[in-house]
């Protein structure tokens, strides 16, 4: 039962302390890409109309 449940401990602990670091790297991304986004310039995106009108609709 003990080796049980330090097994369970220590695979609990491994999870939180690769979940902290994972949640930090994420965080750093975030804020890189925030950076990189604002300085692109905006682009306008036009409406194609890919149907033609002599199609018929399928009944």
């Amino acid at each position: 039962m003990v080796i049980f449940f330090s097994i369970l401990l220590g695979l609990l602990g491994l999870n939180a302390i690769l979940l902290i670091f994972s949640v930090n790297r994420a965080n750093s991304g975030i804020s890189k890409n925030k950076n990189a986004v604002s300085k692109t310039p905006i682009t306008k995106i036009y409406p194609i109309d890919l149907l033609p009108s002599n199609y018929k609709k399928a009944i």
